[in-house]
């Protein structure tokens, strides 16, 4: 049962990795396209804005001295240990579960990945309503939404009578 189990680990790492590839890739294509801070309009109620966050989500403590880089990275490190032992637990029948928690290991790594190396988290998604703009994000901060939304239902959901 072990090797089953870690086969289907490695699937949910792959997971994992693609979500971190596809987050650095438009990352690297927003820094390298967009001018900050400057708009491009795709719709109505979406632009691409390119954006430098230090802080966490919606910019939470983005303006603290420093310090929240490594304090943020070292809570991404430590989630992201849990998941991946989370993973390493999965039932081959979890799927949803593992899904859910891949995908949110993916986005905690692609963002881990650019606050240590850079110092911030690179932001590109706008999404707004007229003069409402809800804060910058980008794939990984999907990922890992998607994610917790998923394992959040997983929780809710009803066992099958077995």
């Amino acid at each position: 049962m072990p090797e089953v189990r870690n086969r289907g680990m490695l699937a949910w790492l792959c997971l994992s990795a693609l979500v971190v590839i596809g987050d650095q890739v438009t990352k690297y294509i927003a820094d390298e396209y967009l001018s900050y801070g400057i708009p491009v309009k795709i719709l109505p109620y979406f632009d691409l804005t390119l954006a430098y966050n230090t802080g966490a989500a919606f910019s939470f403590l983005a303006d603290a001295g420093g310090w929240q880089r490594w304090f943020f990275s070292l809570v991404a490190v430590v989630v992201s240990l849990v998941l991946v032992y989370l993973l390493k637990q999965m039932q081959r029948h979890e799927v949803w579960s593992a899904i859910a928690l891949a995908l949110v290991l993916g986005g905690a790594v692609g963002n881990l990945y650019d606050r240590v190396v850079q110092g911030y988290v690179i932001d590109f998604i706008s999404v707004h309503y007229r003069q409402y703009y809800f804060p910058a994000f980008n794939v990984a901060d999907s990922a890992i939404t998607v994610g917790a939304i998923m394992w959040i239902i997983d929780t809710f959901r009803q066992p099958s009578p077995e």
